[in-house]
């Protein structure tokens, strides 16, 4: 399934750049004239996206190599060299936008995840990302925050119950909405968005499996730690960010999720030119 999105999603980014072809590269570049690129870090980063890189010159021209020097996930100084491309220039030329845009994205996105991850590296939490995703991107950008060393959360609607304040008003109350879902997918944990200590008891009495905190205090989560004595997971979402994660984590909550990992992870800074 995923295979097959990424590759359409690759092949629409590439009708976005090239339209009906590579003018300035076919006047200037010979047809038949092959090159070697090197992909290099102009910033401290964590390589994540080598693999849909390798998909965008495989759409573009089967012939073209690509060859990574460093591992997903590995640690990058700033200058050091990534991969080398090589093959026909024309091609070279018409993927090299494409191919750096996503590698840029996904690399930022493990980057910050691995940021996040390194503070709370020593207590028993995961840091999850969250659906703010970019459209047709969600599989890239959570695969950069697996590469990063966080978690994913469910990937869309279709692969994970949670009940979210919306649901909740409709259902007219937790109990009501929890006792719907069980009706449901034996399969699938229950996952209930609280946002107040009633409504945590009241998720913990229905048989929520997991119960989101949304935007509690750090205060009211440590509470709320103490009310479930384990009987359910907690996850700590909203208003989290890279100063507080480490102070949310200490209250002892299972889960904490990010949204700013994917919503606003800066793009790394990559250059690949022909040598």
């Amino acid at each position: 399934m995923f295979s097959g999105l990424i590759a359409e999603t690759i092949r629409l980014a590439l009708t976005e750049d090239l339209g009906h072809g590579d003018i300035t590269s076919s006047l200037i570049v010979q047809e038949d004239r092959d090159a070697r690129t090197i992909i290099r870090a102009k910033e401290d980063l964590v390589l994540a996206g080598m693999p849909f890189v390798r998909e965008v010159f495989s759409i573009i021209d089967s012939c073209v190599e690509v060859n990574a020097f460093l591992a997903e996930g590995a640690d990058v100084s700033k200058g050091g060299e990534i991969a080398e491309v090589k093959g026909n220039a024309r091609g070279l030329l018409a993927g090299e936008r494409t191919a750096l845009n996503i590698l840029q994205r996904v690399s930022g996105i493990a980057t910050l995840t691995r940021a996040y991850q390194r503070l709370v590296s020593d207590l028993p939490v995961k840091i999850v990302d969250t659906r703010k995703t970019t459209p047709g991107m969600r599989f890239m950008e959570k695969y950069g925050v697996r590469i990063g060393g966080g978690s994913n959360h469910r990937y869309g609607l279709y692969d994970g119950i949670l009940i979210k304040d919306n649901h909740i008003r409709i259902a007219r109350g937790v109990k009501e909405a929890v006792g719907m879902a069980k009706k449901g997918h034996h399969l699938l944990k229950i996952e209930v968005e609280v946002s107040s200590f009633d409504e945590l008891r009241e998720a913990l009495d229905a048989g929520a499996d997991v119960v989101m905190l949304d935007n509690m205090s750090v205060e009211d989560m440590a509470q709320a730690v103490k009310i479930t004595k384990g009987r359910a997971l907690l996850e700590a979402s909203g208003n989290v960010n890279i100063t507080n994660v480490r102070t949310i984590a200490e209250t002892g909550v299972d889960l904490i999720s990010v949204g700013a990992l994917t919503h606003s992870a800066k793009a790394a800074d990559i250059s690949m030119k022909i040598i």
